[in-house]
């Protein structure tokens, strides 16, 4: 969690500007962008559309147009070698001996599917995305919302039983 809020969300906050204003005429950028406006019920220009993102961050909202962006910029902070995602080595390891054992491992995270990926794909041991089996974002809902769960095992085709949620926000488990 202090990755995410030290790093990754200043970096984001940091270069969102910059990267809205340079793409947002491309299919992937101008979608979520759109979507700022749909969500707070007006029509925005670019600058208020910026601000309302920067705002947002400042915030901590799970908003899905806010996490594509942030993935798409964390994207490129990862391939420029700013930084590399953070994993403690006890949970890297626990990870892959999980997958050794043929458990599946999933990930539903606040942060966009990309977000994680990136996350995993460039972490500070190396590409763990093989370890994965799928992720799941606020696409699916909240993660203090019952029915993404639910969601969540029906898509896992098994009972919620055989499910293991492990969390660092006790909310979630409730």
């Amino acid at each position: 969690l202090s990755f995410v809020k030290d790093v990754l969300f200043p970096y984001a906050r940091h270069h969102m500007a910059d990267f809205i204003r340079q793409h947002a005429s491309e299919p992937e950028v101008k979608t979520p962008l759109e979507e700022v406006s749909n969500i707070v019920g007006q029509q925005l220009d670019l600058e208020q559309v910026i601000t309302q993102l920067v705002q947002w961050i400042d915030e901590d909202q799970k908003i899905t147009p806010l996490k594509t962006l942030q993935g798409m910029i964390w994207d490129a902070g990862y391939k420029s070698g700013d930084f590399t995602g953070h994993v403690y080595e006890d949970a890297a390891r626990k990870l892959r001996e999980w997958h050794e054992q043929g458990i599946e491992l999933y990930v539903f995270s606040s942060g966009s599917v990309k977000a994680q990926q990136l996350i995993f794909g460039y972490s500070d041991f190396g590409d763990m995305t093989p370890l994965f089996s799928g992720y799941f974002d606020t696409q699916i809902g909240s993660k203090r919302e019952v029915d993404a769960y639910q969601y969540i095992v029906n898509q896992l085709d098994c009972q919620a039983g055989e499910i293991l949620f492990l969390s660092d926000i006790e909310q979630e488990l409730q």
